[in-house]
């Protein structure tokens, strides 16, 4: 008889744990409130520059007449805003691209969702030391981006200025080195990190958003700047494709919003000097 209970209590205790599980989750992905002038609240995770600016410019200016408050919530880096979407804890975001966000998926199982390029922000080789990449010393160290997708990018950019060659992969590391004539030293770093540590090395590769944010003017500082022009590396709205069907409804029309030509012209007046340029 003791076992018996024992056994009832512990079946009444798994039953419980698995409502409070299936509680959560609804909780997790319940549908946006709508609010007292008939818009609905979703919230954003961004990097504060330039994608913030583009998404205040979208809360201001036409986010009301298409039904949404475009709530913004800041990160610092790459990683944040992918774990928060993926715990239910923003609606949305804007930071990425298409390779980092397979990449990321891949290692984490993601069921996330996307929209087409917003804007492109060119990568650039920035230096304190150096004025040309004609003169990059031999043993020179290069702080490079330590996630896969953008540290790939950024070796092209070595190769386009016969720094180094790589082996033939879809996605080079900086252990696919072939040739290294000046036998450079590739540092990796974070990507919020790299604009600090500008000072130490011989040259830095370094994100667009990070430039701005670290007040460099790619179009005056870079020494190379990235080319815009078909660039697989556009940014992206991306949306948790488990989420609630009213809150994706909510998510792609405010994609439709960063597609728009007002979009395109903010974008276009704002940095001028081409750090970050719409990409449709």
């Amino acid at each position: 008889m003791t076992r018996f209970k024992s056994f009832v209590a512990l079946a009444a205790a798994s039953l419980l744990a698995l409502s409070a599980c299936g509680s959560d989750d609804k909780a997790t992905f319940k549908a946006p409130v709508k609010n007292s002038d008939g818009t609905v609240t979703i919230t954003v995770g961004a990097s504060p520059v330039p994608h913030a600016q583009i998404l205040n410019y979208v809360q201001d200016n036409l986010a009301k007449k298409a039904g949404l408050k475009v709530e913004i919530k800041q990160y610092q880096d790459y990683i944040q805003p992918n774990s928060a979407l993926d715990e239910g804890e923003i609606d949305a975001n804007f930071f990425q691209h298409i390779p980092y966000l397979e990449d990321a998926s891949k290692k984490n199982g993601y069921s996330f969702e996307h929209g087409k390029g917003i804007h492109i922000e060119p990568l650039g080789i920035y230096s304190k030391k150096i004025k040309d990449l004609k003169d990059l010393p031999n043993n020179a160290v290069v702080a490079i981006n330590d996630d896969p997708s953008n540290q790939a990018r950024a070796l092209q950019l070595l190769v386009k200025n016969k720094i180094i060659t790589l082996k033939k992969k879809d996605s080079p590391t900086i252990y696919d080195v072939e040739s290294n004539p000046k036998h450079i030293q590739l540092k990796p770093y974070t990507a919020p990190s790299i604009p600090s540590a500008l000072p130490d090395v011989d040259i830095a590769i370094i994100n667009g958003n990070y430039a701005l944010k670290n007040h460099l003017k790619p179009s005056k500082d870079a020494l190379y700047l990235e080319s815009g022009k078909d660039n697989p590396y556009a940014n992206i709205l991306v949306w948790n494709s488990k989420a609630n069907s009213k809150t994706i409804e909510a998510v792609k029309k405010l994609d439709t919003l960063l597609h728009s030509k007002e979009v395109s012209d903010y974008i276009k007046k704002t940095w001028p000097d081409g750090a970050a340029a719409p990409a449709f």
